[in-house]
Formats: structure tokens, C-alpha cells, sequence
């Protein structure tokens, strides 16, 4: 089973570099592979799943070289869930933009979604902070590719801001790793863990300068307020199939996070543990409270999306910055849950899109198809704002119930927030269907597969929404082994499984 753990990132390198290579000028060949290895990748992210669940971590070492001197990927119940969520977002979202030509408006659309699968994947499954950071910048480029896909000034600005912007990230990255090496002599993950609490009283300083820049990198990737202004402009002007595949982009962030706030920089580390909820919980509430309100004065669909987007990050964050494996697990709920959900309304928006005369939301325009793509924008609305029946409502409940020691502060954020985007898409709503105005609606595309692609990730939140139960439990014996990491950690620096 070891040698599978390395696939998800060397499977998607290969294709991009046929793609490059040979099928270069062939769309429907790319096409082909590109949906040959995006059903590989979920039937292998499914079986890690499998054996994470039953095996325990195991780890995989490239070259056969031990830790800390070698690249080391290790699968655990934690990255097997994110590189499962990732294959199961980046189907149907390319098929979405098979079906609606997206991936015919510029060069190279496939090969450069292979690339962010691998840089994604890999960022996911790396026992090492070094080879993070290479993943961090395989994505980065990946992703200005994708950005920037079909041009446009607008896009090509905003693809500049964010470059800038994950750059300056990208500097704290190194700067951080650098002191950690300085001051332990290793990068290795598990290596850290190890170490880290025998150091002498003397290095603490830099132990904390390293940490805080790291947690500075991480909200970053995850749109932490104040660290958010790449993404609004970012998401609103990207193609809609590329802010979807975005979706998953943030929440390498938080994932980042919660790695190295129970692995390397636990709660009972002295030097740093009381660092992350200092930063964090203030910082979660902020970012939750701009995302609500951004909902109430967006111009555009996407623009709306993507502020719901920053809300969303608001409250996964806000249940990470706990610190405990009852409030990650809910976290975890709410991150699988506000992916797709996020996914499906940018897809949504970009349908839209086509069926109206422009994308403001100050002004009416009829719709073409206003029943099928109502239905649609009704469901997103609903499981984006967190209520009944989708899985937001039981995520948003979860997160409440941790917090009920401090609810005065916590419940009232999370409630008025709600509203909030509930008014938001409510007036978003009320615009794009109930005020069509008098002007004649263009025609509707015929495009069954994207509308396929998009009930797709409906069907994925109603599924989640049922299987609430078993998928909180699976999730709280993952978030207890984040918590009480030897195994992972006997398997990162030893191999195999422990």
C-alpha cells in the first residue's frame, strides 16, 4: 500500500507532461487523459482512505532515505481526507469546464490543472515544512496559470495583485524555515515534534519569531483577515471553473495550520502555546464578521462568492482556534461542507453568467433557464448562509456547541453573521430572479454536462447533510489522533506503520 501514498502527485505531474509534450494541440486528447486521471486519482484517494482508516499513518519515503535527510510523504486519517476531498472537487468541476468550453478559451487548461492537483496533493501528503513550501510554490504557479486563463485586463490584474501578495508569503515561508532549521537543525516534521520541546530556554525567542511567521504564511493560503485582499478580486475576476477549483485552495491554509498547531507547536508546547489561539481567535471572528458583510455589498455573483468564501475560512478558523479535538472535528465538518459549497456557487454564478446580459447585481436583467438555474442559486444560498436542510446547519451547530463556554462572544459572531449572508444572497436573489426587468433574455446555452457538474456538488452536500453522523464520528477519531500524534510521528521518522 506505501508505494500508492506518492501517486496523487506524481500521477497528475505525468499527465501534465504528456499533455506539454504530446497532446499539446489536441483538446479532446487532453480532455480524455485529463478525465482518465481525475477518476484514477478518486479511485486511489479512496483506497488511502480505506487504509488510513484501518492501517493507521503510514509514511513513504522517496529514494528509500530516511528522515530527516530525505523527501518523506505520510498518509494519515487527516491528508487522506483532504486529498480525497480534493479528487472528489476537481471531477466534477473539470467536467464543468468540458461542458461549458472553458477549457477551450485559453492554452494549456489541463496541463496547468495538473499541475495544481500535484502541488495541491503533495501539499496535503509532505512530512516535511521544506517540501511544503515547494508544493506551496508548485500551486502558486499553477494556479496564476489558471487565474489568468482565457485574459482580460481586469484577470491579468488581479493576477498580479495575487502573485504579489502570495510572494511576500512565500519570503515569511523561507525566513521561518529558515530559523526553524537554524535552531533544530532539521525540517522533518516529525523530527520537529520531536525536538522541539528539549530545546534550551535560550532558543525560545526564535522558536516563537519562527512560529508566528509561519502561522502569518498559513493565513495567508487561508484569507485571514487582515491577510485577505487578494482574495475578493482574485475570485471575482477568475474564470468561474478556476474560483472553484480555488475553493480547495484556502483550505491548504487551515490545514497547514492545524498541522502545525498539534504536530509541531502543540497547546503544551511552552514556548509557543499559547501563540496560535492569541492570533487566531481574534483574527477568525474579524475575517467572519468581513465575509458576512462583503455578502451585503457585492456588485457581482462572484464577487458575493467570494466574500461568502472569506466568511466560510472565518468559521472553519474559528473552530480550529480552539484547540481541541472536539472543536477540529467540526472544523473538519465545516471545511468539507464549505468547499463544496463554495465550488457550487461559483459554478453557479458562471452559469448565470451566460444566461444574462451582465453580471451586476445594482441592476435587473431577465435570465434565460431562471427555473433550473433558481433552484440551483436557492440550494447554494442555503447551504453557503448554513441553514436546514443542507450541511451547513449541522457544521454551524457543531462549531456552536464547542463554543458554549464562551457563547456570549462566539454564538453571537456565528448567529448575526448568518444573517448576514442570509440578507446578502436573499437581495442577491431577489435581483437575478424576482426583478427580471423588461429587456429580453439571451438565450440559454445548452450545456448538460456543466449543469450535471454543478447538481453534482448539490448531490455531494445532500450526502454530507445525511451521513452527518458517521462522518462526525470518522472525524473525531481523526482530530484525537491529530492530538496525540506518536503514531504519526513513529511512522514519519521510522517508515511503514507503526
Amino acid at each position: 500500500m506505501s508505494h500508492w501514498i506518492i501517486a496523487p502527485v506524481v500521477l497528475p505531474a505525468v499527465a501534465a507532461a504528456l499533455m506539454v509534450l504530446a497532446l499539446r494541440r489536441t483538446l479532446a486528447a487532453q480532455r480524455l487523459v485529463s478525465l482518465a486521471v481525475l477518476l484514477a486519482l478518486n479511485a486511489i484517494a479512496l483506497t488511502l482512505l480505506h487504509a488510513a482508516t484501518t492501517t493507521g499513518p503510514q509514511a513513504y519515503f522517496l529514494g528509500d532515505w530516511p528522515a530527516p535527510f530525505g523527501i518523506v510523504l505520510v498518509l494519515d486519517r487527516l491528508s487522506a481526507l483532504m486529498v480525497a476531498l480534493l479528487a472528489a472537487l476537481a471531477l466534477p468541476v473539470t467536467l464543468y469546464a468540458i461542458g461549458s468550453g472553458w477549457d477551450a478559451r485559453g492554452a494549456h487548461f489541463h496541463p496547468l490543472l495538473m499541475f495544481l492537483l500535484m502541488g495541491i496533493g503533495g501539499a496535503f501528503l509532505t512530512g516535511d515544512a521544506f517540501n511544503l513550501f515547494v508544493f506551496f510554490e508548485v500551486l502558486l504557479i499553477a494556479s496564476y496559470g489558471l487565474m489568468t486563463h482565457g485574459g482580460g485586463e481586469a484577470r491579468l490584474r488581479a493576477g498580479l495583485h495575487y502573485v504579489a501578495f502570495n510572494l511576500l508569503g512565500s519570503a515569511l515561508f523561507l525566513f521561518a524555515l529558515g530559523l526553524l532549521y537554524a535552531t533544530t537543525g532539521t525540517l522533518n516534521m516529525a523530527d520537529l515534534a520531536a525536538k522541539l520541546p528539549a530545546l534550551p530556554e535560550g532558543d525560545a525567542a526564535l522558536l516563537r519569531t519562527a512560529a508566528v511567521m509561519l502561522f502569518l504564511v498559513f493565513a495567508i493560503k487561508g484569507a485571514l483577515v487582515p491577510l485577505h485582499f487578494w482574495l475578493p478580486a482574485t475570485y471575482a475576476n477568475a474564470p468561474g471553473v478556476t474560483a472553484a477549483l480555488f475553493a480547495i485552495m484556502t483550505k491548504v491554509g487551515a490545514y497547514a495550520t492545524l498541522r502545525f498547531a498539534t504536530l509541531v507547536f502543540p497547546p503544551d508546547l511552552p514556548a509557543t502555546g499559547l501563540i496560535l489561539p492569541s492570533l487566531l481567535l481574534p483574527a477568525a471572528l474579524v475575517t467572519l464578521g468581513i465575509g458576512a458583510i462583503g455578502t451585503l455589498g457585492a456588485t457581482t455573483l462572484p464577487r458575493l462568492a467570494a466574500f461568502a468564501g472569506i466568511a466560510s475560512m472565518g468559521t472553519v478558523f474559528l473552530a480550529i482556534a480552539q484547540m481541541s479535538p472536539a472543536a477540529s472535528a467540526a472544523g473538519l465538518y465545516y471545511l468539507v461542507h464549505s468547499t463544496l459549497a463554495t465550488a457550487l456557487v461559483f459554478l453557479v454564478a458562471d452559469l448565470l453568467s451566460r444566461r444574462r446580459a451582465h453580471l451586476r447585481l445594482d441592476s435587473s436583467a431577465p435570465v434565460a433557464q431562471p427555473g433550473l438555474t433558481g433552484a440551483l442559486y436557492f440550494a447554494a444560498a442555503i447551504a453557503l448562509a448554513g441553514l436546514p436542510p443542507l450541511s451547513g446547519f449541522p457544521g454551524k451547530l457543531m462549531i456552536l456547541d464547542v463554543w458554549r463556554d464562551q457563547a456570549t462572544v462566539i454564538w453571537p459572531a456565528i448567529l448575526v453573521s448568518s444573517f448576514l449572508m442570509l440578507l446578502g444572497l436573499s437581495r442577491a436573489g431577489s435581483l437575478l430572479f424576482w426583478k427580471p426587468g423588461a429587456s429580453p433574455a439571451p438565450p440559454a446555452p445548452h450545456e448538460p454536462l456543466a449543469l450535471a457538474a454543478a447538481f453534482t456538488l448539490l448531490a455531494g452536500l445532500a450526502a454530507l447533510t445525511v451521513f452527518a453522523g458517521p462522518v462526525t464520528d470518522w472525524l473525531t477519531t481523526t482530530a484525537e489522533a491529530l492530538y496525540d500524534p506518536t503514531a504519526s510521528i513513529v511512522a514519519n521518522r521510522l517508515g511503514g506503520s507503526p
